[in-house]
Formats: C-alpha cells, sequence, structure tokens
C-alpha cells in the first residue's frame, strides 16, 4: 500500500533544512529529523533522499512566490498592479526568509526550472500592460523594465528579510520603483499614486513606516 503524503510533513522537512542551512547546522538526515516527530523514512518517503530535497527545496521557494503573486487582484491600473507584484515579492521574502536565502543559491539544481522564471514573466506581464496602456515609452522593453523592478526588490528583501536593515527601509521602495518608471516615460504624480496605492493594498503596515 502506498504510503499517503501529508503536505505538512513535507513543509515541516523543507522549513527545517532552510533554518538549518541560514544557521549553519550540518543537514544529515538525522539533524534533519531531530525533534520533529518524523522518522528519517520520511526524507525518503517525501523526497526520494537528501538529493531530492535539496532540489525540493530551492523550488519550494519558487513556488511559494508564485502562489503569493497570484494572490494580487489585477485592476484598471497596470503601473499599480506592477508596483503590487513587487511587494508581493517583498512579503513573500519576509514569510519565509530562510526559503528566500535559497531561492537563489545556484549551487543548488531546480526541479523545474520554468516554473520559477514564470515568476519573472508575471512582472514582464504587467509591465507589457502599462506599455500598451500608453503608461510606458513605445521603446521601453517589458522584459528589461519587469527584470529592474525585481532588482529593486530584490535588493530591498536582501537587506530587511535576511540583511541588516529593519523593516521601515522598506518605504524606499516607493521613490525607488517611482524614478524606475518615471525613467521608462510615465507622469511623475500619477506613478507615484499608483505605487503609494499598490504598497497599501499589498503591505498595510506601510501607513506605520511614513
Amino acid at each position: 500500500m502506498a504510503r499517503t503524503k501529508d503536505p505538512v510533513v513535507r513543509s515541516l522537512l523543507i522549513d527545517r533544512a532552510a533554518q538549518m542551512l541560514r544557521t549553519r547546522e550540518p543537514v544529515t538526515l538525522r539533524s534533519l529529523v531531530a525533534g520533529t516527530g518524523v522518522s528519517t523514512m520520511a526524507v525518503y518517503t517525501y523526497f526520494g533522499g537528501m538529493d531530492g530535497l535539496w532540489k525540493a527545496l530551492r523550488q519550494e521557494g519558487f513556488s511559494r512566490l508564485a502562489a503569493k503573486l497570484t494572490t494580487v487582484a489585477m485592476s484598471a491600473d497596470p503601473v499599480r498592479d506592477l508596483a503590487a507584484l513587487g511587494t508581493a515579492y517583498l512579503s513573500n521574502a519576509l514569510e519565509s526568509p530562510d526559503l528566500y536565502r535559497v531561492m537563489f543559491d545556484a549551487g543548488f539544481e531546480l526541479e523545474d526550472a520554468a516554473a520559477a522564471d514564470e515568476t519573472l514573466s508575471c512582472l514582464v506581464r504587467a509591465a507589457e500592460r502599462a506599455k500598451d496602456a500608453g503608461r510606458f515609452r513605445d521603446d521601453v522593453d517589458p522584459l528589461e523594465l519587469a527584470t529592474q523592478s525585481w532588482a529593486i526588490g530584490h535588493g530591498l528583501a536582501s537587506l530587511v528579510a535576511t540583511g541588516p536593515l529593519p523593516r521601515q527601509a522598506l518605504a524606499h521602495g516607493v521613490p525607488l520603483l517611482t524614478a524606475l518608471f518615471v525613467s521608462a516615460g510615465d507622469d511623475p504624480g500619477r506613478c507615484r499614486r499608483s505605487i503609494e496605492q499598490a504598497w497599501k493594498a499589498v503591505l498595510p503596515s506601510m501607513d506605520e513606516l511614513s
């Protein structure tokens, strides 16, 4: 009879492994399950062994990011939507900082690289919508703009979720994205309003940071 796999146990092992990597603890079968209430056999049941765990670990970071991005409701304002996807990225990093550290570690393979690439594609499509709506110039490359937007979000996430800066530093995202999108052709005042709206919708606590 096939074993029934409990997604809670799978998430437990993944989160435990990510935490151990952050604290530089040696990750072995025994150390991984110590104190979790599950046996070493669970690593084989859910991942086929430690090699499978490492692949699943990095992929899980992108899976959770993809799930977070799908919670962003699209609106009639494509610039707001592009900024909202960026703040969802930040929110995901803050919720799973240990996994966030592993997501971009090329030392671990991905189970599905295309699924990881789709997280950037979401931003590209939003940038295309904004360009089609006349918010950005005709010569703007949506992929390049989405990548630049991602870089801003990644920098903030790295410095706040896994680095030295306090959560208040997330407020820098508003002027940084405004400058980027204005350089792409958006109206300064309209752009700022769109981004501020996105920041408050996805990270309500931003009101406390301003």
